[in-house]
């Protein structure tokens, strides 16, 4: 197969994957501001160290819901593929329904046990405060964050990502300013550290929230997909919702507790060791959310090709938007060896964590050229109705092999943080192998288990 294919297989991915890697790239500009901002506080190791947990943690409990928008964006996108426009209102219907029953369980938990889900990855009391305030104020906007995830899987489904590119400009350019307001005690509020950057969050929630629901009062989007018109409990949308998605929800579950592991792991390090590694995690979401964004597309052109009964169409798409992907990690592992110190000033202006954290960034960008393979040809499989083997994989070389492997070299043979940094390129060279390897196999291609995911 040569590099590049014809012109209009690269021009179609990337009119489904530019809205949804900008709209990722925004969050990610997010994100780094926040850090940016936390890592100019007057105690920034600890606010830093904190933020690592409070993140962790927050996507822990809900990307185990959020994969909700995987399975109203398989199921969309395969019933748009049929041109059944009606049930693809349906399918929105029973995923809000679900949405705000499980948005509002989440939340209870998460607000009245929020001290003891931080104190169980920090080993240093004041970060643990820090941790818990975060995490509480983060865990009010759950409820409305489930809703909008239900609102961008239809959108994605329905191949309109624009949508979600307009709302998160919007949505992550008030983020950026409430939390400098409540970071801070700008223009008269209380200034709250690393609690403000919770809150902020989460009042900016609310206005992505409100878009999504304007752009579906429409009357084009009313007449076509007739949402509110036809609103029924249908158990066999919500039942095929959960089977695409609980795998997916454990899948994000067991990423993000390693993760929280890992933090944990540099923790037992030392506390400058845990808050350069928060600015190590905070940098590569450069590349990570861009990942995400040729994820999104390909689940699209996946699951609308396999509707059509195209299924060496969606073949095609999954190595070549896969190609595209590891191009942009590529080029950006190169920026990230040679000039890390600069790239991490982006982060914090605290020189002993960039020196701490230079040699620990460049082990990274080696790792996260190949990250690009393994999460966009995840995502075909998903929509493929491979769910479960992209589960097991990522429990395998996550779990099993990414936070030993951390704990051996970091802890136990006494190499530091770099050290527990090696293991990262272990796993992601491990879990990325094996998509290619299934993508590649006759299995999913030709025993294509359609009647998973019902028409």
């Amino acid at each position: 197969m040569k590099l590049f294919p014809q012109k209009e297989f690269y021009k179609r991915i990337l009119r489904v994957a530019l809205p949804a890697i900008a709209g990722l790239s925004t969050q990610m500009v997010v994100s780094l501001v926040d850090a940016a901002m936390v890592g100019r506080l007057e105690n920034a190791t600890y606010a830093l160290a904190a933020m690592g947990i409070g993140v962790l943690a927050t996507w822990a409990l809900i990307s185990f819901f959020s994969s909700l928008a995987t399975g109203t964006h398989v199921l969309v996108a395969r019933r748009f593929g049929q041109q059944n426009f009606i049930e693809c209102g349906n399918v929105l219907n029973n995923s809000l329904l679900i949405s705000i029953i499980i948005g509002s369980l989440v939340t209870s938990v998460g607000v009245f046990f929020s001290y003891e889900v931080a104190d169980l990855f920090s080993s240093d009391h004041n970060v643990t405060l820090y941790a818990s305030d975060y995490i509480f104020y983060r865990f009010l906007g759950i409820p409305l964050f489930l809703i909008s995830v239900s609102y961008r899987g239809f959108y994605f489904g329905i191949n309109k990502g624009k949508a979600f590119l307009v709302s998160g400009l919007m949505t992550n350019f008030l983020n950026v300013i409430f939390n400098y307001i409540f970071i801070f005690g700008s223009f008269g509020f209380p200034k709250m550290e690393l609690a403000g950057a919770g809150l902020g969050s989460t009042l900016a929630t609310s206005f992505d929230f409100l878009f999504y629901t304007y752009i579906l009062l429409l009357k084009r989007y009313r007449t076509k997909y007739q949402n509110f018109r036809n609103f029924k409990f249908d158990f066999e949308v919500i039942k095929s919702i959960c089977k695409i998605s609980l795998p997916v929800s454990f899948q994000n579950l067991f990423i993000l507790i390693g993760f929280l592991s890992f933090i944990g792991i540099t923790g037992m390090i030392g506390t400058k060791e845990q808050a350069a590694s928060q600015a190590v995690i905070s940098t590569l979401f450069i590349s990570f959310l861009p990942c995400f964004g040729f994820g999104i597309a390909i689940q699209t052109l996946v699951g609308i090709n396999l509707g059509a009964d195209k299924l060496k169409l969606a073949r095609i798409y999954g190595f070549e938007t896969a190609k595209l992907a590891s191009i942009y990690t590529f080029l950006l592992g190169i920026i990230f060896l040679i000039i890390p110190q600069y790239v991490l000033l982006i982060i914090t202006n605290d020189y002993s964590i960039i020196e701490t954290a230079k040699s620990s960034l460049r082990i990274a960008a080696l790792a996260q050229i190949f990250y690009a393979t393994g999460i966009v040809l995840a995502n075909a499989l998903q929509a493929a109705g491979k769910m479960v083997y992209v589960m097991k994989t990522e429990v395998i070389s996550n779990l099993f092999i990414f936070v030993p492997l951390a704990y051996l070299f970091g802890i136990y043979l006494g190499m530091g943080l770099a050290g527990a940094w090696l293991a990262l390129p272990i796993y992601i060279i491990i879990y990325s192998s094996s998509m290619l390897i299934k993508f590649s196999s006759k299995d999913w291609f030709e025993k294509l288990p359609m009647k998973n995911i019902p028409k």
